[in-house]
């Protein structure tokens, strides 16, 4: 069997995971999703080891996964990214830097911080790109509840990173896009060339997606736009082109802190402009959701699945799974990074 990879996302309503095989036309060979009891974790944060430890034997004995080794991807509200600029060094001179350089950018004392740079550009002496900072603590305590069950943490991810990258299948290397994952409880927004993030912004919205109704004991929203309206493989929606549907507040606000997100990244000065917005993530299968987003973006709006992103060794991934799974493949997809 070819050499594969896993993606792991531990998110506040499950544990998920993708098992990808390695080279120049990766496979989804394996996948599963496990639900988490309430406040076993937040974001991805653990909470309760023991129970996330729990889901994560059963995910592995149920989906079978070969590889014992994993990329875990984070995508906290806690988490920081932003752009920045400093002076060209040698990477290892700038992992020492860093701490000392943007400790007044950080929410923590940079002790407490993990700590990474993306490099973009250089101009002269100077390097622009991605500044992230995480809460080492959150961190470790996720990588130790990995080992509890015998799983090996091979790199720590940041998911809008790997949805960059799941974006290099989708789009021409030249077209600049807009990659807008539509979590449960944090919408991730990347902009993207070439597979390459340039930007990125994590927005704490909590959607009525189907797994948090279900947790809560609530009945599941009836669904406006059929499922095969709202989820085909390329599926395309020029604005305007849906009627909106629900307009609850989640739905609301999502709309506005998308459409302004992607507003002041194409007010900066040099910035490419847009020429689609890639969605995907189990928030965009809520009622209305497709058709707000859709009307307040004046870019056209592809609805992705994880069977764009990869082949699949067997049938698409049933419901939001789908959905959910092109940010665990988009982890896997690093092996080569």
């Amino acid at each position: 069997m070819a050499k594969t990879v896993v993606g792991l996302e531990v998110t506040e309503e499950s544990v998920r995971a993708a098992e990808v095989t390695v080279g120049r036309a990766p496979q989804l060979v394996g996948y599963g999703e496990v639900p988490l009891p309430i406040d076993a974790a937040k974001d991805s944060e653990v909470v309760d080891a023991g129970a996330v430890a729990v889901a994560l034997r059963q995910l592995w004995t149920g989906a079978r996964f070969k590889a014992k080794e994993v990329t875990l991807g984070v995508a906290s509200r806690r988490i920081l990214v932003r752009e920045y600029t400093t002076q060209a060094m040698r990477p290892d001179l700038l992992r020492d830097a860093l701490p000392y350089q943007v400790q007044d950018l950080l929410p923590v004392p940079a002790s407490q911080a993990v700590l990474d740079f993306f490099p973009l550009s250089q101009q002269g002496d100077q390097i622009s790109g991605l500044l992230v900072a995480a809460v080492s603590e959150s961190i470790e305590h996720i990588i130790t509840t990995l080992d509890r069950v015998k799983l090996r943490t091979r790199h720590v991810d940041l998911t809008a990173f790997g949805l960059a990258r799941a974006s290099a299948a989708l789009a021409a290397p030249e077209e600049t896009i807009a990659f807008v994952y539509v979590g449960d409880h944090t919408t991730q927004v990347v902009v993207a060339q070439g597979g390459v993030p340039h930007f990125v912004r994590i927005l704490p919205i909590d959607m009525p997606t189907a797994a948090v109704l279900r947790k809560s004991g609530l009945p599941e929203l009836p669904v406006v736009e059929p499922v095969a309206e709202t989820v085909p493989a390329g599926a395309i929606r020029p604005r305007g082109a849906l009627r909106p549907g629900g307009t609850g507040p989640a739905i609301s606000d999502l709309a506005g802190r998308v459409r302004s997100t992607l507003a002041f990244f194409g007010s900066r000065p040099g910035t490419a402009p847009l020429t689609s917005v890639l969605v995907a993530g189990a928030g965009i299968a809520a009622d209305g959701a497709l058709s707000a987003l859709t009307s307040a973006l004046d870019i056209p709006v592809r609805v992705v699945n994880v069977g764009d992103v990869v082949t699949l060794k067997s049938e698409l991934p049933p419901g939001e799974l789908s959905l959910n799974l092109v940010s665990t493949v988009g982890l896997a997809l690093g092996e080569g990074r």
